[in-house]
């Protein structure tokens, strides 16, 4: 069965309606990372519908954020993403914008093996990974750092402000509001937007947690 009509609507429904182009491969993507999973255990995840919908539409919720904030950011171009495991949402968003540059980095070298893989079989230039622990990274600052499922707010601060560049954000992404995770941020980050996220057939909270330095 094609998952195609359910992956259209779905990012419709999320405000990133998709050409047959970014379809085909975010589909590919798809498929790379079942075939890959039989190996490698890339996620726990095994049914295609459900990777659908927690992989796939549960990392096209943050491009509509994510292009708005651009709009807003010039030179916003280049973004971390960060725990980023087999490329979620940072495969996803390099997929869906030509014109953004994205970084995953994972410190389990498969995982960063297999994201260099999509970006040869898919064929997307502006998609790169590095296998690093993010705490050893000082050649590049980014003004956009993502994450994942990947740390509490205050430990992907903490890993990662040498990486945020001058004017930079943070776009964390979160189930439900992670009130105290935000208590324990440091008093020189604010929190300056908590946007939540409705998944097409995802029924779980989801939110974006936007921070900045003071």
């Amino acid at each position: 069965m094609s998952m195609r009509p359910e992956l259209l609507r779905g990012a419709e429904a999320l405000g990133c309606a998709l050409d047959e182009a970014q379809a085909d491969r975010l589909l590919g993507y798809l498929d790379l990372m079942a075939r890959w999973n039989k190996v490698y255990n890339l996620t726990a995840l095994r049914d295609p519908a459900q990777m659908l919908t927690h992989h796939l539409l549960d990392s096209l919720a943050v491009v509509a954020p994510l292009r708005r904030h651009r709009a807003q950011a010039p030179g916003a171009d280049t973004l971390l993403d960060v725990g980023s495991g087999g490329g979620l949402p940072g495969v996803v968003l390099a997929a869906t914008d030509a014109a953004l540059k994205v970084t995953c980095v994972d410190a389990v070298q498969k995982k960063a093996t297999f994201v260099r893989q999509v970006a040869a079989e898919l064929r997307l230039p502006n998609l790169q990974a590095l296998h690093a622990r993010v705490e050893t990274i000082t050649t590049q600052r980014w003004p956009v750092v993502t994450a994942r499922a990947f740390a509490s707010l205050p430990d992907i601060v903490a890993l990662t402000r040498p990486l945020l560049a001058e004017g930079g954000v943070w776009m964390a992404m979160k189930g439900q509001h992670p009130a105290d995770e935000i208590a324990a941020l440091p008093a020189d980050i604010e929190v300056f937007a908590i946007e939540p996220l409705t998944v097409p057939g995802l029924g779980a909270e989801r939110c974006i947690v936007w921070m900045r330095p003071r």
